[in-house]
């Protein structure tokens, strides 16, 4: 097989790869946005948007939900000037934890890649 016929099914492995990483990274991020005071959804896709990181409404609804029925994430409402009240979602004290436990652990991902990076350049 000649390395043409290889390149789509790389791309495509790649791009599994890829997705399998942005799920971990978004759940993440989510975290990271919702620690502190309470946000609304629109508030978290912005952040992530600013971020480069676009996710549309059909993909943040099922993780908000999923954190909240693993314990990470709680909601409260409040009174909107601009119709119904609106749900804000807030890390739990379990949510803070796994927070703390998942920067320790991407800042050693990335020491990690980092020094693969450069012995590979050399």
């Amino acid at each position: 097989m000649n390395s043409n016929h290889q390149l789509a099914p790389a791309e495509h492995y790649a791009e599994n790869l890829a997705t399998q990483l942005r799920k971990g990274f978004l759940t993440y991020c989510v975290l990271l946005i919702c620690s502190g005071a309470p946000k609304y959804t629109s508030d978290i896709l912005q952040r992530l948007s600013a971020a480069q990181l676009v996710v549309v409404e059909g993909t943040i609804y099922p993780l908000l939900n999923r954190l909240q029925k693993d314990g990470l994430l709680e909601h409260e409402w409040q009174e909107s000037d601009q119709g119904p009240p609106r749900k804000y979602y807030r890390l739990t004290p379990y949510g803070e934890q796994v927070a703390a436990s998942l920067q320790s652990h991407v800042s050693q991902l990335h020491k990690t890649l980092t020094s693969i990076e450069k012995g590979s350049k050399q």
